[in-house]
């Protein structure tokens, strides 16, 4: 058998794992330990993002006429992918966390949404907070002018009854 036949199996695992990704961020993981390894792809995984080593050959060849193909550059020395389908800022969000406390860890670059960004650019996008986030923050902002105009009608309510009882009761000593 062939040696490309023997790798085109990973070829389309790596196919398969960027296939409707919403982003695609490559990591340059040399020198972290295993302990700090280890963490990081635990928070990756319970944020739904699929992070795995391949040879930078297998990438090039799986993100080849894709939408990822602008990550080829980004491809050299020893690289890492960190994929998400569901949250496009989730990679580069737990990436950057951890680039932050972990020395050798670095954002080499990254396609979002369809969009290529270097590492500068993967570092802001890392800023932005996770759609969960941002749809509580939205939430939030909705409740809080109609909780206010609760209370102020509540207000209103209260100080209108303090103004109407005292009234009723002056009315009968005047008869």
């Amino acid at each position: 058998m062939a040696k490309v036949e023997l790798k085109q199996p990973i070829v389309d695992e790596i196919k398969s794992v960027i296939d409707g990704a919403q982003s695609v961020v490559a990591v340059r993981y040399l020198g972290i330990t295993v302990d700090q390894d280890t963490k990081l792809r635990k928070e990756l995984r319970e944020n739904g993002v699929v992070y795995k080593v391949y040879k930078n050959t297998l990438i090039k060849r799986a993100i080849d006429g894709t939408e990822f193909a602008g990550l080829e550059p980004d491809l050299e020395g020893p690289t890492a992918i960190a994929v998400s389908k569901t949250d496009a800022t989730a990679p580069a969000r737990i990436v950057a966390k951890y680039v932050k406390t972990v020395g050798p860890l670095e954002l080499k670059g990254g396609i979002v949404e369809g969009e290529y960004y270097s590492a500068e650019g993967m570092t802001a996008i890392a800023a932005i907070p996770s759609r969960d986030e941002l749809l509580s923050r939205l939430l939030g902002s909705l409740q809080s002018p109609i909780t206010n105009f609760a209370r102020v009608l509540n207000q209103v309510a209260e100080k209108s009854g303090e103004g109407a009882a005292p009234a009723a009761e002056e009315a009968p000593a005047a008869e």
